[in-house]
């Protein structure tokens, strides 16, 4: 009795020393403790899980479960809370929004190995993701390491997919992408650890290599316009209470070209997609504000549509015109 009084006594003392020991859910997997997503300015929605390979998924899901399916997807490094000032715009439209976090992202799980992280095991994920919510006829938008991953999602399952938005995201590998700035070479990065306005892709991937401390929340405000709120800041910080959360934030920079030669063959799905499909990229950012024209000049279904550039808005436009930008989605989809 007093060896188990002990033990209880022990582990109650290691849980309030250390919150996180708590939320390693398995060996080398970590779950963030729910109440660091409590109160967070503008993002009240339920939260929703689904389990794939594993790991538990979570995703927003708002409006009616009949509606129309808009499908948003993040990138890096941020995750679902991006799309809380467009959620409501699509809701009181009649769609029902979706938005996941990538594994290693909000509140989904965290492997602690990189290794455990893969491009194409993250398009596996919301691939699987879809399939086990039954979704069809989808409206999706796109945006950074979402587009990487939605594209590719949308080229091996055409079907699934009424309507494509992008904006601020690239898929590497193609067409025309010689000279911009996801082609270029790491070794050629200053060793500095800094991260300057004007910078683009090779310097963030440097940076999030090399810093010490990576936060979420300084890239959030380096890539907006807009001077974030302090509780926005920490909100985008809540899902990595330390460094044994953040292995995805930290490896995602690495694999954009890792899977170059299938993206070539999406591509060639891409070249052929006759599907409404339309560009919205923003004027202010630094890393993929002008990646557009592949898409413009590739896609069948980009001809002849409303292309848009979204003025003072930086690299996570969600943040900057998150209404403007669903306004103009929603005014779009319903057209087609």
């Amino acid at each position: 009795m007093l060896k188990v009084k002990f033990s209880l006594l022990f582990t109650t003392l290691l849980f309030t020393l250390n919150p996180g020991f708590a939320d390693e859910i398995k060996p080398g997997v970590y779950r963030t403790p729910d109440a660091r997503f409590e109160n967070l300015p503008g993002y009240d929605f339920a939260p929703n899980y689904q389990y794939i390979e594993g790991y538990r998924i979570h995703y927003v899901d708002e409006g009616p479960a009949d509606g129309p399916v808009v499908l948003l997807l993040h990138g890096e490094p941020s995750w679902s809370y991006l799309y809380r000032k467009m959620i409501p715009v699509f809701v009181d439209a009649g769609y029902r929004a979706i938005a996941p976090d990538l594994l290693g992202f909000g509140k989904s799980d965290k492997p602690a190995d990189r290794d455990d992280y893969s491009y194409a095991g993250q398009i596996n994920v919301i691939a699987q993701l879809i399939t086990q919510m039954g979704l069809t006829d989808i409206s999706a938008f796109f945006q950074d390491w979402g587009g990487l991953i939605g594209l590719r999602v949308v080229a091996e399952n055409p079907d699934l997919f009424k309507q494509v938005a992008i904006g601020n995201t690239t898929l590497p590998a193609g067409p025309g992408e010689d000279g911009i700035i996801i082609g270029q070479e790491f070794d050629s990065i200053n060793a500095d650890v800094r991260l300057e306005e004007g910078d683009g892709f090779p310097e963030w991937l440097r940076y999030s290599q090399q810093v010490p401390e990576l936060n979420a929340s300084f890239l959030l405000q380096w890539g907006t316009v807009s001077n974030l709120p302090s509780n926005v800041i920490d909100a985008y910080d809540a899902p990595f209470p330390d460094s044994r959360y953040k292995s995805g934030i930290r490896v995602m920079p690495t694999l954009v070209q890792s899977q170059n030669a299938t993206n070539r063959e999406a591509w060639g799905v891409l070249g052929s997609w006759e599907k409404p499909f339309l560009t919205t990229f923003s004027d202010s950012d630094p890393i993929l504000g002008q990646a557009y024209p592949p898409f413009q000049q590739n896609v069948p279904g980009a001809e002849d549509q409303p292309h848009t550039t979204i003025t003072a808005a930086g690299h996570f436009l969600q943040e900057d015109k998150g209404e403007e930008l669903a306004a103009y989605l929603v005014n779009w989809f319903s057209g087609n």
